[in-house]
């Protein structure tokens, strides 16, 4: 029995399943590799502007500490549940073992749906649920960052909430700040950049010219249009993108600095034309040569997969592609090159780990020094996963995930089991 339960967590578990065969890791050491080492769940009463009461239910589930404090997001949606955020800080963890940064997984969220409240009520939601989790993070222990729904300015609230109960400014307890209260530059951007940085990559593996290519994105949050940009800027065709509002097409290219400008106006891509909108069901099925999944996990299943017409799969997304979906690309590994998601959008979790770092050390880095070192990590994992695929003739999805497993996995083999 667990207390696990739902779609998303049933991916994970899948998913490490087919890791833990390959790598014929013994049974009895499944469940301690797989299985959280925290879950917490709280309940978060605030005021609201009306003069009521209502109470959020949060989470945040920790994945292990074995190699260092766990990392991970806080998410406010209305579909977060235990066991997505337990999936999440899984799938984190293998995260940051594949590019090599001292952390173990982490995932926090509350279940809020944000058209229904206010400025005024989110702040206080924010820092309600922070100061619910004083007793279990901090610097050295569980460091959060944002995630859908949160932003620079929650992680602001978290801090100085943090810092209230500490006493003392303590920067480091949260990454994705604005920069003005001890943020990285470049932060905001990271995710975004590996996923456009690692596409280009592929492409130039498989001589696709950027400047005759076209790009889908998925999800034109935080991540999708910062990889949108990215692409866009090397001379990419972005002929579609779609949100929670809709879709817009247009063979010719879509401006995405003008669409990055209306979204951060208007808060979605709703209203930039009429003419372009199109049907955002089909907008992962168009041809192209580059598709971004940057949106919710499990949006490309069997069917989905076998109608696919990208060359290049850039999963932005934490989770986007169901095991079934994993069956039908790995028949298609000639016409499709997956980057997967623990290494696709790893660019986040990179970067929030130098602004840990730049914290701790109270030491600032150039926007072109975080670039420098971001881009070098992906590109050591990128050649780490490759190597595995070529000598174990597996997916990549395989080969990305054994490597963070493999690693977890020694270092848990290495401590032992206390007592």
């Amino acid at each position: 029995m667990t207390v696990y339960s739902g779609p998303v967590f049933d991916m994970a578990v899948k998913q490490f399943g087919v890791i833990a065969n390959y790598l014929e890791i013994p049974i009895d050491e499944r469940d301690r590799l797989l299985l959280p080492k925290r879950a917490i769940t709280v309940s978060c009463p605030i005021h609201r502007d009306d003069g009521t009461v209502a109470v959020f239910e949060g989470y945040r589930v920790q994945h292990h500490l074995t190699l260092g404090p766990t990392k991970g997001g806080t998410r406010f949606a209305p579909s977060v549940d235990i066991g997505e955020v337990a999936a999440l800080a899984i799938w984190m963890s293998w995260k940051c073992a594949l590019v090599g940064l001292p952390y173990g997984g982490a995932k926090g969220g509350v279940n809020v749906d944000l058209s229904r409240i206010s400025r005024r009520e989110l702040e206080a939601l924010s820092r309600r649920y922070m100061q619910e989790m004083i007793p279990f993070v901090g610097p050295h222990t569980d460091v959060m960052a944002p995630d859908m729904g949160t932003n620079e300015q929650v992680m602001a609230w978290f801090m100085d909430t943090y810092s209230m109960y500490q006493g003392r400014t303590v920067t480091e307890i949260v990454t994705g700040k604005p920069v003005a209260s001890g943020g990285t530059l470049g932060r905001r951007e990271a995710t975004g950049r590996g996923v456009a940085y690692l596409a280009q990559r592929v492409m130039r593996e498989l001589s696709i010219d950027s400047n005759h290519a076209t790009a889908v994105i998925q999800g034109f949050g935080n991540v999708g249009s910062y990889a949108a940009l990215g692409l866009h800027q090397a001379g990419l065709k972005v002929i579609a993108v779609s949100d929670h509002t809709g879709a817009l097409h247009d063979a010719r290219g879509l401006d995405i600095p003008a669409l990055m400008r209306h979204a951060a106006t208007h808060g979605s891509i709703a209203g930039f034309s009429t003419e372009l909108q199109f049907d955002p069901k089909q907008i992962l099925t168009l041809a192209c040569d580059v598709l971004v999944p940057a949106a919710m996990e499990r949006v490309i299943d069997a069917r989905v997969a076998e109608n696919l017409k990208c060359r290049v799969l850039a999963e932005g997304a934490n989770g986007p592609t169901t095991p079934d979906a994993d069956l039908v690309l790995d028949k298609r590994q000639n016409e499709i090159f997956l980057i997967p998601d623990i290494l696709c959008n790893s660019g986040g979790v990179v970067v929030s780990y130098f602004e840990w770092v730049q914290d701790l050390q109270q030491l600032f880095w150039e926007e072109e020094e975080v670039m420098r070192r971001e881009y070098h990590i992906l590109d050591r994992a990128f050649e780490q996963m490759l190597a595995r695929v070529r000598a174990d003739k597996v997916s990549h999805r395989t080969a990305a995930m054994a490597i963070g497993v493999e690693k977890v996995r020694a270092a848990k083999n290495t401590r032992g089991l206390f007592p």
